[in-house]
């Protein structure tokens, strides 16, 4: 049986080069960074340099980079920070975001701060005059994702950084999806705070980024030592570090290979299953996407059902993010892009890699063909709503 990983968007297999990066700092520099001697020496200049790659990679500056365990703390740590260094204020954000944010934005919610969720388009796409009219005299963050993490969507991040800017508004992205697949440049996007991770890049998971902006003020969420610039407190993961530096310098080195080769294999999924199915939707079709991310629905049939036929075939997708596997509701970003909530629960995401190949998408189209005509045919709903037509336009 075929294996074919087509989860890239939950997480990356790590590249045997970072893993060879990575492994002196588990066995010969295990030194403190912290510590004053040899061993704590090289240890920092690991550290420092790794910081310096990332820094560079983003268009940032050492200064401004951060390391945490992930995108989730990078996100807690932009929101809760600027949150706690404020009196009460007002948030702004997208009912499309990552969990991260949107329930670090309840608990925010709970301690006195206020919220406004932004509506988006049937594309998943957020307005930037609604941002503008949104913001209120109290109005202390913006945190608008870069590229959406179940449909691929790009936002208009560069236009909503310059309203941010023209009111004084600290600016936070996630941009945890877009790293290593578009250009991410602090100064072109205009913001503020952004949320990076490693293991979407190939690099190992637990470890990733907050950039943050010379001269913008957080509050830490962890206090101990006086660690990434005082804001992180706790012994820093230099294996990891490194593997995160090393990770980001082969994704920059490889990223126009990377997008014509996945982008590829994308259109010719997609389009094979509109070919050869009826009542497939593309969702975000009409969007600015991510080059590997796809979030196809088929009418009449459960997404759990469809991945459940693809496992036992040897094919790795999801319904959605990986951070919500299990979860009996529908996608939250479907559902506020006013996708039809039957046809949202049949909605799958594929997400490609580097290592895909034609043979794999031709094996997964295959097969998701005869997947979704057997449970069409056992499905009451089809048989009911066969000719039903979504417009979703």
């Amino acid at each position: 049986m075929k294996k074919v990983y087509l989860d890239h968007n939950a997480t990356t297999p790590l590249d045997p080069r970072v893993f060879e990066a990575m492994k002196p700092y588990f066995t010969d520099v295990y030194g403190n960074p912290s510590s004053p001697h040899h061993y704590g020496r090289l240890a920092k200049q690991a550290l420092e340099e790794s910081r310096a790659v990332v820094a560079e990679a983003i268009g940032a500056k050492p200064e401004e980079i951060i390391f945490t365990s992930g995108g989730t703390e990078s996100d807690n740590l932009a929101l809760r920070g600027i949150a706690y260094h404020k009196e009460r204020g007002h948030i702004i954000t997208a009912s499309i975001e990552h969990h991260a944010v949107l329930k670090t934005c309840k608990d925010l919610e709970n301690d006195g701060f206020s919220v406004t969720y932004l509506s988006v388009d049937r594309e998943g796409r957020v307005d930037p005059d609604e941002v503008r009219r949104s913001i209120r005299k109290n109005t202390i963050l913006v945190s608008i994702m870069y590229a959406n993490n179940e449909t691929g969507v790009i936002e208009p991040i560069a236009e909503i950084g310059r309203i941010a800017r023209e009111w004084g508004i600290p600016f936070h992205s996630d941009a945890v999806q877009a790293l290593g697949k578009i250009e991410v440049n602090v100064e072109k996007l205009g913001v503020d705070l952004l949320s990076l991770s490693a293991h979407k890049i190939y690099g190992p998971k637990g470890i990733g980024a907050l950039f943050v902006k010379d001269g913008v003020r957080l509050s830490p969420l962890t206090t101990g030592g006086s660690h990434e610039l005082g804001m992180r407190a706790g012994t820093e993961n230099i294996p990891a570090i490194v593997g995160f530096a090393k990770a980001l310098k082969i994704a920059d080195g490889e990223i126009a290979t990377y997008h014509t080769k996945v982008l590829r294999l994308r259109d010719k999924l997609e389009s094979d299953l509109l070919n050869n199915l009826s009542q497939v939707t593309i969702h975000s079709a009409k969007a600015e996407r991510l080059p590997h991310t796809s979030c196809i629905g088929f009418a009449s049939v459960e997404a759990e059902s469809i991945l459940l036929h693809l496992d036992l075939k040897g094919i790795a997708a999801s319904s959605g993010s990986a951070c919500t596997t299990g979860e009996p509701e529908p996608s939250h970003v479907l559902l506020a892009m006013n996708v039809p909530i039957e046809l949202a629960q049949g909605s799958i995401r594929i997400s490609l890699g580097k290592e895909n190949t034609k043979e794999e998408i031709d094996y997964t189209i295959s097969v998701l063909e005869q997947t979704i005509t057997q449970l069409r045919t056992i499905s009451s709903q089809w048989a009911v709503e066969g000719n039903k037509r979504y417009n979703l336009t």
